[in-house]
């Protein structure tokens, strides 16, 4: 008797594993993949917006609030090693192409403010800067992993492709320019 019921409750548990990865398979195959996955696909589709807790000074940040400039949005965590790697590159960005209206802004993500806060002076961050604790701006962004950078043009759109890892790397460095430089076109 010990023994049916032993294998009951191993087919038991072998079901209810076999129904959450069931699960796991339809969400993945059924979300929204975000703006990511359109961009990908040669459309243009709209920056999603945001609004969120600014680490730089108190208040909220929104990407409405630059409607008519030119955005780069890049995603980043204090616990991301390229994203130290690359903070050199977009404040150099935001100093040199500021004057000519580009706006740099840098969303921390699954990070404690203060820990962010910390890492952004010390690598002298001073663009705006936004936390997405939770990561729904990242979701909505269709972010895979850190850093991550999206250019949005002076209409709201997404232009260029997302740059995925450090933007001091060869491979996206000459992507990076290129698509600055389109953004200033635009």
């Amino acid at each position: 008797m010990a023994g049916r019921l032993k294998l009951s409750a191993q087919i038991l548990a072998v079901g209810v594993v076999a129904a959450l990865f069931a699960l796991l398979a339809w969400k993945l195959a059924t979300q929204d993949e975000g703006a990511a996955s359109k961009l990908g696909r040669g459309a243009n589709p709209a920056a999603p917006s945001f609004r969120l807790d600014r680490l730089d000074r108190p208040g909220k940040l929104t990407l409405a609030a630059y409607r008519g400039r030119p955005v780069v949005v890049n995603f980043w965590g204090s616990w991301c090693a390229p994203c130290k790697e690359e903070a050199p590159v977009l404040e150099g960005v935001w100093q040199r192409y500021r004057g000519r209206g580009l706006v740099v802004i840098g969303i921390d993500f699954y990070d404690v403010k203060s820990v962010a806060r910390r890492f952004a002076r010390e690598n002298r961050m001073t663009y705006p800067l936004a936390y997405d604790g939770p990561g729904k701006t990242l979701s909505d962004y269709g972010v895979a992993a850190a850093p991550e950078t999206y250019f949005v043009a002076r209409n709201g759109k997404l232009v260029c492709d997302r740059i995925q890892g450090g933007l001091n790397l060869d491979r996206n460095r000459d992507l990076f320019e290129a698509c600055v430089q389109e953004l200033l076109g635009a």
